[in-house]
């Protein structure tokens, strides 16, 4: 009896271990100690990272929410009224596209603004931005700021200043960022 138990034992114990082994082996590789690519179709398409290359809007075409703009024409005039329902939307927006690097209250001085060497982001209560019209200050959101003396990457078009916000927000946002950015004043204003 007592040689049977001790057989079942060892038996036990070795099969034990193994498991213990692949147990340990498996946790080597769910845990990226030892990487394993493996073949994935997403990896043979191409893909872009956010913002980057944007593509061309399509020639005469015309976007589902109507024309923002119409390029060569000059500044568009602005179609949204700066009600208080307008500017509260505006400032939800900048909260979450402008603030990190315009700062709270548009100065410039956003948790990002530090980081930027070649081009620091603009003070928006300045009078250089409030003397622009609304459609300029549009098309300076939709379009972006490109500077190419300042460029570290010559084919990314916005690698040195604002990047171009059309993709994020719709015509509508962008107008009540606008109407957001009229309320900025200068501090002690």
């Amino acid at each position: 009896m007592s040689t049977s138990l001790s057989v079942i034992l060892k038996r036990l114990a070795a099969i034990f271990a193994v498991v213990l082994v692949l147990f340990g082996v498996l946790m080597v590789f769910s845990y990226d100690i030892i990487k394993i690519d493996w073949m994935s179709f997403m990896e043979l398409q191409p893909s872009y990272g956010n913002m980057e290359q944007p593509l061309p809007v399509p020639a005469r075409s015309i976007p589902i929410e109507g024309p923002a703009y119409i390029p060569g024409e000059g500044a568009p005039a602005n179609p949204v009224p700066a009600d208080e329902a307008s500017i509260a939307r505006g400032a939800k927006l900048f909260a979450i596209n402008c603030k990190m690097c315009h700062g709270d209250t548009g100065t410039g001085n956003g948790t990002v603004a530090g980081f930027l060497v070649n081009k620091k982001p603009a003070d928006l209560t300045s009078q250089l931005v409030q003397s622009k019209d609304d459609g300029t200050i549009f098309l300076i959101i939709s379009n972006g700021l490109y500077n190419p003396k300042d460029s570290l990457f010559p084919d990314v078009k916005f690698s040195s200043a604002m990047p171009p916000l059309r993709e994020n927000l719709s015509v509508a946002d962008r107008w009540d960022l606008v109407n957001y950015v009229r309320t900025l004043k200068a501090p002690g204003q």
